[in-house]
This record gives structure tokens, C-alpha cells and sequence, in this order.
């Protein structure tokens, strides 16, 4: 199976200073720094998925600072393609299945912000039934550690759990 790690919204907006900082995001942004580390050493791809808000919106307006990815994301990851959606699947009228079909992928290892919302609609998007679908629990947070888990057992009946740890 060929694997492919997509990083979903790890944008300015979610970290301290931004517009909605979520729980944990210094141990999930190192986390995901790590996943990438190993992914590189295997030639496992790696996608950027960044969501821009169509119009006025609370946070992620296009051109505004909160909507970039966040810069030591994009260090771990410099030549990663970005697919930017506006929705919570990142399907969603977006280039990601062509770019999973250029590259052969099967399987998806997903990670990201938002557990509840666009981490759990990509892993259980129509589009993804089709690959086997992990999510990388320490690789993820909301806005906080209860909806996080609630979240996590939500998926565990759809798709795999694992730590980074054993899926890369």
C-alpha cells in the first residue's frame, strides 16, 4: 500500500495569537513535525491542506496571516503540495483525489486541527471510502481535550486509530 500524510489546517489562526487558538497545539505542532520527519525518510507524500474562507468569516480570511500555514509546518514540508478547501472535508471541491491518484496512494494517514470537524469529515468523506483511513490521534486537537476524545471515539467506529509512532 502506498501512504500518503495529510496535514489538515495547521494555519496561524489555531495557535496562541490567532483568531481561535485551540487546546494543545504546541504538542500536536511537534507531534506533526515528527510525523512529517519520518514521512519524509520513507518517501511517504505529504499534503498541505489549508482552508480559505469564502467572504467575511471569524478566522481564515484569505490574505489575511491567519489563514498561511503555520511556518515551521511548511519548514518540515517545504515542497508538500497545498490543496486549499473551504469546506470541512477536504474533498470537498478541491484537487485532493487527483493528487492522491497521480501519486498511487491507498491508504491515508490523517492528522490536523479540528478533530470533530475536519479531521473527522475528510477520514469519513464519500471520497475517502475508497483508501484505508488511519488518523493519527496525537496528531490532532480541537478546542479541547473532552471534545477531542468524544471525537475520537465518534471516528473509531469508521477508521483506524493509531499514534504517529506506528503508522509511519
Amino acid at each position: 500500500m502506498k501512504k500518503a500524510l495529510l496535514v489538515i489546517d495547521l494555519q496561524n489562526d489555531y495557535f496562541p495569537k490567532g483568531k481561535f487558538p485551540l487546546w494543545n497545539t504546541d504538542v500536536v505542532l511537534q507531534n506533526i513535525e515528527q510525523a512529517i520527519e519520518k514521512a519524509n525518510a520513507h518517501g511517504v507524500p505529504v499534503i498541505h491542506i489549508q482552508h480559505v474562507a469564502k467572504g467575511v468569516a471569524p478566522f481564515f480570511n484569505e490574505g489575511t496571516p491567519g489563514a498561511d500555514i503555520h511556518p515551521r509546518i511548511l519548514v518540515a514540508a517545504p515542497t508538500a503540495p497545498i490543496v486549499v478547501k473551504e469546506f470541512a472535508d477536504s474533498f470537498e471541491k478541491t484537487t485532493l483525489e487527483e493528487k492522491l491518484t497521480k501519486l498511487g496512494v491507498t491508504e491515508l494517514l490523517v492528522c490536523g486541527m479540528m478533530t470533530q470537524n475536519c479531521v473527522t469529515h475528510t477520514a469519513i468523506s464519500k471520497a475517502a471510502e475508497k483508501y484505508n483511513v488511519s488518523v493519527l490521534v496525537d496528531c490532532c486537537t480541537t478546542v479541547s481535550e473532552i471534545l477531542h476524545q468524544i471525537a475520537l471515539h465518534a471516528l473509531s467506529t469508521r477508521v483506524k486509530l493509531v499514534p504517529s509512532s506506528e503508522a509511519l
